[in-house]
């Protein structure tokens, strides 16, 4: 079975988070809003925060970034991004199921954003029990999932 870590970011993994990163997104990104290198690259100056974000690792070789927010109520996850050569390996899923068992153990629900582009998130997520909430941003171009049971009625486009 695959060894699947996670290992803290420091300052030095900047470019390497910002390549996976366009690895990863690029194409859905480009998809949304177009893909503006210099603007990609401000964006990844301002929201690199090494002491919140963490590395994927598999088999000891960084593979990923993992951001999970833990709020009140809530385990938001922020960001998991796989280079395309690891994606549909199973590292995602076993990643986000230890995320929801933690969430249960908490009392907590777990949360994302997934751009609506993103079709085979949405899908993992859907497989993995997390329904849709609401759909948010420009154009509605986010879809905020949870394991939070909607009200009937209650899925609402912001």
């Amino acid at each position: 079975m695959t060894a699947i870590g996670l290992r803290p970011v420091t300052s030095a993994d900047s470019e390497y988070c910002f390549q996976l990163h366009k690895a990863a997104m690029g194409t859905y990104i480009t998809a949304v809003w177009g893909w503006d290198e210099q603007a990609q690259r401000d964006f990844h100056a301002r929201a690199f925060t090494p002491d919140r974000w963490q590395i994927i690792t598999v088999d000891g070789t960084d593979a990923g970034m993992l951001h999970v927010e833990h709020r009140a109520t809530e385990v938001y996850l922020a960001r998991i991004e796989l280079p395309p050569d690891h994606q549909g390996r199973g590292i995602g899923r076993r990643l986000i199921r230890g995320l929801l068992e933690q969430a249960r153990q908490q009392g907590r629900d777990l949360t994302l954003d997934v751009l609506v582009v993103n079709q085979r998130a949405q899908a993992l997520y859907r497989r993995l029990g997390l329904r849709e909430v609401t759909r948010h941003g420009e154009n509605h171009i986010k879809i905020r999932m949870s394991t939070k049971q909607p009200h009937a009625g209650s899925i609402h486009r912001s």
